[in-house]
């Protein structure tokens, strides 16, 4: 059976402008569950969008993958007043229908992972004709007349005895063809139920949701750490083997300045059996002829979603994030330092990474600062 996934997102949006695309713990805030659905086991992820941008992001970002594709939304399903499923059905009609499973995925949903997309698509085989993502929560709710709906306050019940309630949180939805054709619907007459964390019911409305939210994300990539033996070093290149600044010449030409140090530590990594990448959201020709000087072959140039390459990555080439060391500098850095084994910055770091990283080393970007990483993770491994 084809099973595809369905991400619609639109230009406009009132509470906070730009909200798809602005950047949650330093990714696009649509790119979590793109990710996520990426390395689920949908066949197909569709991102349908109005935004241009969106548009050429995706189509320069994930070239290392034919899962991923965009589409152009039409203006009259992209307004505030058209329905989701609105432009589900135009989507559905614009491929002809060219599937066996829907699954409509929310972007304003980062906390979804690929195993909730993975349970939906499991509920779907168990007999159900559409599933629904929920979460259970022990709030005690009321009606507007100041009466209680689900418990009697004369018996107020412990947390732990209370059954509570299931509350949809509109981030997984999955359903056959035969239920959008038929009932023009993302649910059916037999819906499943799937639990997702007790998290993901935060809401992205205000600015201070957004915080929340990203804290939250935060906690919930650093709790899936575990250092074990550094097997990977991965490296941006800006504000790490250079300190950040560009030197022009009247031509418009443009260097970088690299330190020499930072070369030999890498080769003695290597010496070790470490692997070596090149992570940068930059697309150039200085960096590429620099890291083949440096014999580094894994080279990624105009990276902007660096967690999702990163986590593809792991799983083609059989390594764990547990394994990897990370050195970045800035925001975009951010995912995958909260998420690797060992996170390490520049001693001159933006402070919202170096708040959230393992080490800081203590040498500055462009000044040795590799090449203290390197010091550490060739005494961290004697351990293993």
């Amino acid at each position: 059976m084809k099973s595809i996934g369905f991400i619609p997102l639109r230009q406009g949006s009132k509470g906070i402008p730009g909200k798809n695309k602005r950047k949650m713990v330093g990714r696009p805030l649509f790119t979590w569950v793109l990710g996520e659905a990426l390395h689920s086991d949908l066949d197909i992820v569709y991102v349908y969008t109005d935004d241009a941008w969106i548009i050429n992001f995706i189509e320069k970002e994930y070239h290392y993958t034919d899962k991923v594709k965009v589409l152009q939304r039409s203006a009259s399903s992209a307004t505030d007043t058209a329905s989701t499923e609105r432009a589900m059905l135009e989507f559905a009609a614009s491929i002809d229908y060219d599937f066996d499973v829907f699954c409509l995925l929310q972007a304003t949903s980062p906390f979804t992972t690929a195993n909730d997309i993975n349970t939906s698509l499991f509920q779907l085989n168990q007999g159900y004709d559409s599933t629904v993502s929920v979460v259970s929560t022990h709030r005690f709710t009321w009606n507007s007349d100041g009466t209680p709906q689900n418990y009697d306050y004369n018996h107020r019940p412990r947390r732990q005895d209370f059954e509570g309630l299931l509350v949809e949180n509109g981030a997984v939805y999955t359903c056959t063809k035969d239920v959008l054709q038929r009932k023009q619907n993302r649910l059916g007459d037999n819906v499943g139920i799937v639990h997702m964390s007790e998290e993901s019911l935060h809401e992205i409305d205000s600015e201070n949701d957004w915080l929340v939210v990203g804290q939250l994300l935060i906690a919930r990539q650093q709790s899936l750490k575990k250092a074990e033996k550094i097997t990977h070093l991965v490296l941006d290149v800006d504000g790490v083997f250079t300190d950040g600044t560009i030197t022009y010449t009247k031509d418009g030409e443009h260097t970088k300045q690299f330190d020499m140090r930072d070369g030999m530590g890498l080769e003695i990594l290597r010496q070790f059996g470490i692997n070596v990448m090149i992570m940068t959201s930059e697309r150039s020709e200085l960096v590429a002829k620099r890291m083949q000087k440096l014999q580094i072959e894994q080279v990624f140039l105009g990276v902007k979603d660096k967690y999702t390459l990163l986590t593809y990555l792991a799983k083609a080439q059989g390594f764990n994030l547990n394994n990897v060391a990370y050195v970045g500098d800035d925001v975009n850095d951010l995912a995958n330092i909260c998420s690797v084994g060992w996170s390490l910055v520049p001693s001159n770091a933006m402070k919202e990474v170096t708040n959230q990283a393992d080490i800081i080393l203590p040498k500055p970007s462009g000044g040795g600062a590799i090449r203290s990483a390197c010091q550490f993770i060739k005494q961290y491994n004697k351990r293993f």
